[in-house]
Protein backbone atom coordinates (compact mmCIF):
# COMPACT_ATOMS: atom_id res chain seq x y z
CA UNK A 1 0.00 0.00 0.00
CA UNK A 2 1.15 3.42 -0.03
CA UNK A 3 1.73 5.61 2.95
CA UNK A 4 3.25 9.01 3.65
CA UNK A 5 4.96 8.63 6.20
CA UNK A 6 8.38 9.89 7.85
CA UNK A 7 11.98 8.23 7.82
CA UNK A 8 15.13 9.93 8.52
CA UNK A 9 13.59 13.18 9.33
CA UNK A 10 11.71 13.23 6.00
CA UNK A 11 8.18 12.70 4.59
CA UNK A 12 7.63 11.56 1.51
CA UNK A 13 5.49 8.68 -0.41
CA UNK A 14 6.71 4.94 0.10
CA UNK A 15 5.42 1.95 -0.44
CA UNK A 16 4.79 0.16 3.38
CA UNK A 17 3.02 -3.10 4.16
CA UNK A 18 -1.17 -3.58 5.66
CA UNK A 19 -0.93 -2.69 9.09
CA UNK A 20 -0.56 -5.91 11.62
CA UNK A 21 -4.33 -5.46 13.70
CA UNK A 22 -4.11 -5.61 17.51
CA UNK A 23 -7.23 -7.35 19.07
CA UNK A 24 -9.62 -4.43 19.15
CA UNK A 25 -8.27 -2.68 15.91
CA UNK A 26 -10.14 -2.43 12.32
CA UNK A 27 -8.52 -2.50 9.03
CA UNK A 28 -9.52 0.53 7.23
CA UNK A 29 -9.50 0.97 3.60
CA UNK A 30 -9.20 4.67 3.69
CA UNK A 31 -11.08 7.38 1.79
CA UNK A 32 -10.06 10.85 2.85
CA UNK A 33 -8.28 12.08 5.63
CA UNK A 34 -7.72 15.50 7.60
CA UNK A 35 -4.38 17.48 7.66
CA UNK A 36 -3.99 18.95 10.92
CA UNK A 37 -1.26 21.08 12.64
CA UNK A 38 -0.06 18.46 14.35
CA UNK A 39 1.44 16.72 11.08
CA UNK A 40 3.68 19.63 10.18
CA UNK A 41 4.84 19.74 14.01
CA UNK A 42 5.93 15.87 14.03
CA UNK A 43 7.40 16.74 10.59
CA UNK A 44 9.31 19.42 11.75
CA UNK A 45 10.49 18.06 14.98
CA UNK A 46 11.41 14.87 12.79
CA UNK A 47 13.33 17.28 10.56
CA UNK A 48 15.47 18.76 13.62
CA UNK A 49 16.22 15.39 15.32
CA UNK A 50 16.64 14.04 11.89
CA UNK A 51 14.24 10.74 13.00
CA UNK A 52 11.23 9.21 12.04
CA UNK A 53 11.04 5.33 11.85
CA UNK A 54 10.01 3.71 8.55
CA UNK A 55 6.34 2.79 8.37
CA UNK A 56 5.47 5.48 10.86
CA UNK A 57 2.69 7.19 8.61
CA UNK A 58 1.26 10.90 9.12
CA UNK A 59 -2.53 11.45 9.54
CA UNK A 60 -4.75 11.75 12.50
CA UNK A 61 -8.49 10.89 11.24
CA UNK A 62 -10.02 9.76 8.40
CA UNK A 63 -13.27 8.44 6.71
CA UNK A 64 -12.83 4.80 5.17
CA UNK A 65 -14.61 1.08 5.37
CA UNK A 66 -14.06 -1.41 7.47
CA UNK A 67 -12.46 -4.01 5.46
CA UNK A 68 -11.16 -6.85 8.67
CA UNK A 69 -11.79 -6.99 12.03
CA UNK A 70 -9.46 -7.84 14.97
CA UNK A 71 -10.58 -10.78 17.10
CA UNK A 72 -12.21 -8.70 20.11
CA UNK A 73 -13.71 -6.12 17.94
CA UNK A 74 -17.24 -5.49 19.36
CA UNK A 75 -19.28 -2.66 17.77
CA UNK A 76 -17.78 -2.42 14.26
CA UNK A 77 -18.46 -4.90 11.25
CA UNK A 78 -16.61 -5.13 7.86
CA UNK A 79 -18.19 -2.92 4.94
CA UNK A 80 -19.53 -0.25 7.60
CA UNK A 81 -17.72 3.52 6.73
CA UNK A 82 -16.78 5.43 9.80
CA UNK A 83 -14.93 8.29 10.66
CA UNK A 84 -12.15 8.03 13.06
CA UNK A 85 -9.38 9.82 15.38
CA UNK A 86 -6.69 7.61 14.81
CA UNK A 87 -2.94 7.90 13.33
CA UNK A 88 -1.72 6.43 10.32
CA UNK A 89 -4.25 8.08 8.68
CA UNK A 90 -2.29 9.24 5.42
CA UNK A 91 -2.19 5.68 3.74
CA UNK A 92 -4.51 3.72 1.43
CA UNK A 93 -5.49 1.59 4.76
CA UNK A 94 -4.95 1.96 8.47
CA UNK A 95 -5.34 0.11 11.47
CA UNK A 96 -8.16 1.94 13.57
CA UNK A 97 -9.29 0.83 17.23
CA UNK A 98 -12.77 0.79 17.21
CA UNK A 99 -12.78 2.94 20.80
CA UNK A 100 -12.04 5.58 18.81
CA UNK A 101 -14.23 5.21 15.43
CA UNK A 102 -17.69 6.52 14.69
CA UNK A 103 -19.51 5.51 11.81
CA UNK A 104 -19.75 8.06 9.29
CA UNK A 105 -22.35 10.78 9.05
CA UNK A 106 -23.21 10.96 5.50
CA UNK A 107 -26.79 12.03 5.76
CA UNK A 108 -25.53 15.74 4.70
CA UNK A 109 -22.20 15.25 4.65
CA UNK A 110 -19.41 14.01 1.46
CA UNK A 111 -16.73 11.32 2.90
CA UNK A 112 -14.46 14.20 2.49
CA UNK A 113 -16.47 16.17 4.66
CA UNK A 114 -17.08 13.78 7.51
CA UNK A 115 -12.60 12.69 7.66
CA UNK A 116 -12.10 16.34 8.77
CA UNK A 117 -14.48 15.93 11.59
CA UNK A 118 -13.46 13.79 14.58
CA UNK A 119 -9.90 16.11 15.39
CA UNK A 120 -12.25 18.96 15.54
CA UNK A 121 -15.44 17.70 17.37
CA UNK A 122 -13.37 15.63 19.52
CA UNK A 123 -11.24 18.09 21.15
CA UNK A 124 -13.36 20.84 21.30
CA UNK A 125 -16.39 19.13 22.67
CA UNK A 126 -14.07 18.03 25.47
CA UNK A 127 -12.69 21.72 25.74
CA UNK A 128 -15.89 23.50 26.27
CA UNK A 129 -18.39 21.10 27.33
CA UNK A 130 -16.12 18.60 29.66
CA UNK A 131 -13.34 21.21 31.07
CA UNK A 132 -14.51 24.67 30.10
CA UNK A 133 -18.00 23.81 31.46
CA UNK A 134 -20.13 26.11 29.01
CA UNK A 135 -23.37 26.75 30.18
CA UNK A 136 -26.00 28.07 28.23
CA UNK A 137 -26.64 32.17 28.23
CA UNK A 138 -22.58 32.48 28.56
CA UNK A 139 -20.30 34.18 27.21
CA UNK A 140 -16.93 32.54 25.17
CA UNK A 141 -13.97 33.37 22.96
CA UNK A 142 -12.16 31.39 21.03
CA UNK A 143 -8.08 32.34 20.26
CA UNK A 144 -7.48 31.12 16.83
CA UNK A 145 -10.31 30.87 15.84
CA UNK A 146 -10.09 30.61 12.13
CA UNK A 147 -8.38 27.39 12.41
CA UNK A 148 -10.34 24.59 11.52
CA UNK A 149 -10.70 23.10 14.87
CA UNK A 150 -11.26 26.90 16.29
CA UNK A 151 -14.08 26.59 13.63
CA UNK A 152 -15.57 23.93 15.01
CA UNK A 153 -15.28 25.51 18.21
CA UNK A 154 -17.71 28.60 17.58
CA UNK A 155 -20.12 26.36 15.96
CA UNK A 156 -20.43 24.09 19.33
CA UNK A 157 -20.42 27.47 21.25
CA UNK A 158 -23.63 28.61 18.99
CA UNK A 159 -24.81 25.26 19.33
CA UNK A 160 -24.59 25.17 23.21
CA UNK A 161 -26.37 28.28 23.27
CA UNK A 162 -23.79 30.57 24.51
CA UNK A 163 -25.04 33.91 24.88
CA UNK A 164 -21.89 35.48 23.29
CA UNK A 165 -19.44 33.93 21.12
CA UNK A 166 -16.15 35.96 20.13
CA UNK A 167 -13.99 35.03 17.81
CA UNK A 168 -10.10 35.62 16.60
CA UNK A 169 -7.32 36.00 13.99
CA UNK A 170 -4.47 38.06 12.64
CA UNK A 171 -5.52 37.89 9.00
CA UNK A 172 -7.95 39.90 8.26
CA UNK A 173 -9.45 37.92 5.36
CA UNK A 174 -10.22 35.16 7.62
CA UNK A 175 -11.69 37.26 10.38
CA UNK A 176 -13.80 38.94 8.19
CA UNK A 177 -15.47 34.71 7.60
CA UNK A 178 -15.58 34.12 11.61
CA UNK A 179 -19.29 35.92 11.62
CA UNK A 180 -20.42 32.93 8.91
CA UNK A 181 -19.35 30.56 11.29
CA UNK A 182 -20.71 31.39 14.55
CA UNK A 183 -18.68 34.62 15.55
CA UNK A 184 -20.94 37.54 17.24
CA UNK A 185 -17.64 39.43 17.25
CA UNK A 186 -14.36 38.55 15.29
CA UNK A 187 -11.31 40.47 17.06
CA UNK A 188 -8.21 40.89 15.78
CA UNK A 189 -5.10 40.29 18.87
CA UNK A 190 -2.48 42.16 17.08
CA UNK A 191 -4.59 45.15 17.98
CA UNK A 192 -3.29 46.48 21.53
CA UNK A 193 -7.17 47.55 22.24
CA UNK A 194 -8.69 44.09 21.68
CA UNK A 195 -9.12 43.26 25.51
CA UNK A 196 -10.97 46.70 25.62
CA UNK A 197 -13.23 45.40 22.84
CA UNK A 198 -14.17 42.13 24.91
CA UNK A 199 -14.58 44.10 27.99
CA UNK A 200 -16.75 46.18 25.88
CA UNK A 201 -18.97 43.55 24.79
CA UNK A 202 -19.46 42.06 28.08
CA UNK A 203 -20.51 45.11 29.96
CA UNK A 204 -17.00 44.99 31.72
CA UNK A 205 -16.39 41.84 32.92
CA UNK A 206 -14.95 39.57 30.33
CA UNK A 207 -15.98 36.36 29.08
CA UNK A 208 -17.01 33.36 31.23
CA UNK A 209 -14.27 31.05 29.10
CA UNK A 210 -11.53 31.32 27.02
CA UNK A 211 -10.54 28.41 24.87
CA UNK A 212 -7.13 29.27 23.62
CA UNK A 213 -4.96 27.78 20.75
CA UNK A 214 -2.21 30.30 20.76
CA UNK A 215 -1.16 30.35 23.87
CA UNK A 216 2.34 32.70 25.22
CA UNK A 217 1.67 35.53 23.06
CA UNK A 218 -1.82 36.33 24.59
CA UNK A 219 -1.36 34.39 28.03
CA UNK A 220 -1.77 37.78 29.85
CA UNK A 221 -4.21 39.64 27.81
CA UNK A 222 -6.31 36.26 28.66
CA UNK A 223 -6.54 37.08 31.67
CA UNK A 224 -7.78 40.61 31.65
CA UNK A 225 -10.22 39.37 29.00
CA UNK A 226 -11.27 36.76 31.49
CA UNK A 227 -14.11 37.34 34.44
CA UNK A 228 -13.66 36.73 37.64
CA UNK A 229 -13.69 33.25 38.72
CA UNK A 230 -13.73 32.30 34.75
CA UNK A 231 -12.33 29.87 33.09
CA UNK A 232 -9.49 29.64 30.50
CA UNK A 233 -8.56 26.27 28.72
CA UNK A 234 -5.34 25.61 26.76
CA UNK A 235 -5.51 23.99 24.06
CA UNK A 236 -2.83 24.84 21.87
CA UNK A 237 0.28 26.99 21.61
CA UNK A 238 1.16 28.28 18.51
CA UNK A 239 1.71 31.69 19.85
CA UNK A 240 4.54 30.02 21.61
CA UNK A 241 4.76 27.26 24.97
CA UNK A 242 6.80 29.78 27.02
CA UNK A 243 6.67 33.16 27.96
CA UNK A 244 5.24 36.10 30.83
CA UNK A 245 2.46 34.62 32.69
CA UNK A 246 1.01 37.03 35.14
CA UNK A 247 0.41 35.19 38.32
CA UNK A 248 -0.97 37.71 40.55
CA UNK A 249 -3.55 38.99 37.85
CA UNK A 250 -4.50 35.17 37.63
CA UNK A 251 -4.46 34.81 41.53
CA UNK A 252 -6.73 38.55 41.70
CA UNK A 253 -9.44 37.22 39.08
CA UNK A 254 -9.60 33.52 40.21
CA UNK A 255 -9.27 32.15 37.45
CA UNK A 256 -9.45 28.36 36.56
CA UNK A 257 -6.52 27.86 34.42
CA UNK A 258 -6.93 24.51 32.49
CA UNK A 259 -4.17 23.14 30.00
CA UNK A 260 -5.28 19.68 27.44
CA UNK A 261 -3.38 17.61 25.26
CA UNK A 262 -4.43 14.20 23.80
CA UNK A 263 -0.68 13.36 24.23
CA UNK A 264 -0.82 11.64 27.52
CA UNK A 265 -4.35 10.30 26.93
CA UNK A 266 -4.80 6.51 27.03
CA UNK A 267 -7.29 4.70 24.74
CA UNK A 268 -9.94 4.22 27.08
CA UNK A 269 -9.64 8.10 27.87
CA UNK A 270 -9.64 9.20 24.33
CA UNK A 271 -12.40 6.63 24.14
CA UNK A 272 -14.32 8.42 26.55
CA UNK A 273 -14.10 11.78 25.16
CA UNK A 274 -15.28 10.44 21.78
CA UNK A 275 -18.63 8.75 23.15
CA UNK A 276 -19.35 12.23 24.79
CA UNK A 277 -18.61 14.12 21.55
CA UNK A 278 -20.86 12.15 19.43
CA UNK A 279 -23.39 11.53 22.16
CA UNK A 280 -23.93 15.12 22.68
CA UNK A 281 -23.25 16.00 19.14
CA UNK A 282 -24.05 13.72 16.56
CA UNK A 283 -27.29 14.85 15.87
CA UNK A 284 -26.23 18.25 15.36
CA UNK A 285 -23.72 16.83 13.05
CA UNK A 286 -26.45 14.94 11.07
CA UNK A 287 -28.70 17.72 10.73
CA UNK A 288 -25.54 19.56 9.05
CA UNK A 289 -25.62 22.41 11.62
CA UNK A 290 -21.76 21.20 12.61
CA UNK A 291 -19.46 21.23 9.71
CA UNK A 292 -15.86 22.60 8.60
CA UNK A 293 -15.79 23.93 5.26
CA UNK A 294 -12.99 22.30 3.19
CA UNK A 295 -10.25 24.54 1.74
CA UNK A 296 -8.23 22.50 -0.43
CA UNK A 297 -8.29 18.59 -1.47
CA UNK A 298 -4.52 16.91 -2.57
CA UNK A 299 -4.48 13.61 -4.04
CA UNK A 300 -2.51 10.96 -1.29
CA UNK A 301 0.41 11.22 -4.01
CA UNK A 302 0.39 15.36 -3.55
CA UNK A 303 0.17 15.03 0.19
CA UNK A 304 3.67 16.87 0.60
CA UNK A 305 1.93 19.76 -1.19
CA UNK A 306 -0.39 20.00 1.01
CA UNK A 307 2.12 19.75 4.19
CA UNK A 308 3.54 23.55 2.66
CA UNK A 309 0.24 24.90 1.84
CA UNK A 310 0.04 24.15 5.81
CA UNK A 311 3.06 25.65 6.39
CA UNK A 312 2.22 29.04 4.75
CA UNK A 313 -1.17 29.18 6.86
CA UNK A 314 -3.04 30.83 4.27
CA UNK A 315 -5.98 28.43 4.77
CA UNK A 316 -9.81 28.38 5.82
CA UNK A 317 -10.77 26.01 7.12
CA UNK A 318 -9.82 22.28 6.21
CA UNK A 319 -6.86 20.64 4.09
CA UNK A 320 -8.34 17.14 3.21
CA UNK A 321 -6.05 14.20 1.44
CA UNK A 322 -7.98 11.96 -0.60
CA UNK A 323 -7.49 8.47 -1.80
CA UNK A 324 -10.11 7.27 -4.11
Amino acid sequence: MKCFMIENGKAALREAPEPVLQPRQVLVKVHAAGLNRVDSLVLQAAAANQTGSHGAALGRELCGTVVEIGPEVQHLKKGQVIIAFTSGALADYAAVDERTAVEAPLGNLSREEAAVLPVALNTMHDALVTRGELAPGQSVLIQGASSAVGIMAMQIARELKAGLVIGTSRDPERRARLTDHGADLALNTDDSHWVDAVLQATDGKGVDLIIDQVGASVADDNLRATRLEGRIVNVGRLGGNTGPFNFDLHAERRISYIGVTFRTRTIDEVSTIVRKAWAHLGPAVEAGRLRIPLSQRYPLEHAGEALDAMAHNKHFGKIVITMD
